[in-house]
């Protein structure tokens, strides 16, 4: 199981998040009343989108023996509130001497990294409190 905590005191909006030994802040942009200090949530979803895909083409080119050099992941979304959609954006660039079926190979694993799999399924959200 993976835990992360996060923290938020008096400032608006900066929160301390902590995974382990690793942590970040995230904040709001200035014209949403943050300090833009760190990412937003909006920017984290899709950063662990990207980290996530580039991970996983660069562990699938390296067991393959495949020359992919740098993977590049470009990422944003649109949201539809009125019909309640979200449609992530995703332009990935490989770098290497690759074939053309290589390439096509690696634009489909992309689809499979864990982090694309959890939000193309249904997600549920169970909160509870600690009074």
């Amino acid at each position: 199981m993976h835990l992360t905590t996060s923290h938020i005191k008096r400032d608006h909006y900066k929160t301390h998040v902590q995974a382990g030994e690793n942590s970040l802040i995230a904040d709001e942009p200035a014209d949403e009343g943050g300090a833009e200090m760190g990412f937003s949530p909006d920017e984290l979803l899709l950063a662990s989108l990207g980290a996530c895909t580039a991970i996983t083409l660069r562990m699938y080119a390296d067991r393959k023996g495949w020359p992919l050099e740098e993977v590049k992941c470009n990422l944003t979304f649109e949201r539809d509130k009125e019909k309640n959609i979200t449609r992530i954006l995703r332009s990935i660039d490989m770098i290497g001497t690759l074939t053309e079926e290589q390439k096509k190979r690696l634009l489909a694993i992309a689809d499979k990294c864990p982090t694309h799999q959890i939000l193309t399924h249904q997600i549920t959200i169970e909160t509870n409190n600690n009074f």
